[in-house]
């Protein structure tokens, strides 16, 4: 899908998790609580990957049932790309959300201390031929992994994305990953939203906050929710409001040289091209890959 910041890059990471113990391959994740519409899952540390597959189709089942299907899962790990997921539902017809919360890694608006997770939300709406609007973001301008990215190809920032060590916004990645101050989307409402999806997360899952995981070596034992709506409100008529809303987007014009564009717009020809011609990666990661590959035991080096 072009993300390659929560794909391939983070494969040795998640090697790495596995040898710490925060990631253990061998579990599955399990209902613990039922209330109706929302159920309650442990992820007993399992992959987030598989994890949430899992509990993304079980919140559709549950759609099915009762018009609305929540999972709260706790206890599992990083789940990679938030949009997979609802991704994953829009392929079947159903209108989902999910979030996650984090490691603290974003400080509250008007403070240096990261307390807050830059805790990411996806939102995904069906279209006919796989042309689904999904809204994918973290509650940070960049997602760290797209900052790492940016410090590998040697690149600076579109617009400013944090703050240096001397509380300076900057848009050098670098400055930012050092001194770990991602500024938050939309300032003090983008901390604010990132407070409330973090407890709402926790509060459903019964599961740990961002604080929780602050006081741990690393990052796993999230807290994770997947909502998904009855495909039977996505009708005829809805699909047609649907598609005079994104006509009226595509004709607002453009101050740039880039169109306007929905969000995921791109993603299916994106995934076209990269399953016709291969996927592209970047060298520096590809190599440690086939290091690990001939010595796991230099994952670290």
């Amino acid at each position: 899908m072009g993300v390659a910041s929560h794909g391939l890059n983070r494969f040795t990471r998640f090697i790495e998790w596995i040898e710490r113990g925060w990631v253990d391959p061998s579990q599955t994740p399990e209902v613990v609580a039922s209330f109706g519409s929302l159920e309650q899952w442990d992820g007993r540390l399992g992959p987030g990957p598989l994890n949430a597959q899992d509990c993304m189709g079980r919140a559709m089942e549950i759609a099915e049932e009762h018009g609305v299907g929540i999972v709260a899962l706790r206890n599992t790990n990083h789940w990679m790309r938030a949009g997979t997921y609802a991704w994953q539902a829009a392929e079947a017809g159903f209108a989902a959300i999910c979030f996650t919360n984090t490691e603290p890694n974003l400080p509250p608006w008007g403070s240096e201390k990261p307390v807050l997770g830059n805790n990411p939300v996806a939102v995904s709406i069906p279209r006919s031929g796989g042309r689904h609007v999904l809204f994918d973001g973290a509650m940070s301008q960049f997602s760290y992994g797209a900052l790492e990215t940016a410090v590998r190809r040697g690149e600076r920032l579109s617009v400013p994305g944090g703050f240096s060590r001397s509380g300076e916004l900057t848009e050098d990645p670098g400055e930012i990953l050092d001194s770990q101050r991602a500024l938050p989307i939309g300032f003090w409402k983008g901390a604010g939203l990132s407070l409330v999806i973090d407890l709402l997360a926790a509060t459903l899952s019964a599961g740990n906050t961002t604080r929780d995981l602050g006081t741990q070596e690393g990052e796993y034992g999230v807290s994770q929710v997947f909502l998904v709506l009855d495909r039977s409100l996505l009708d005829s008529s809805a699909q047609e409001r649907i598609e005079r809303t994104l006509v009226d987007l595509h004709s607002a014009g453009t101050t740039g040289d880039s169109p306007v564009r929905y969000p995921g717009e791109g993603l299916l020809e994106i995934r076209k091209r990269n399953l016709r011609d291969g996927i592209p990666v970047d060298e520096a990661v590809w190599n440690q890959v086939k290091r690990l590959v001939r010595d796991p035991g230099r994952l670290r080096s």
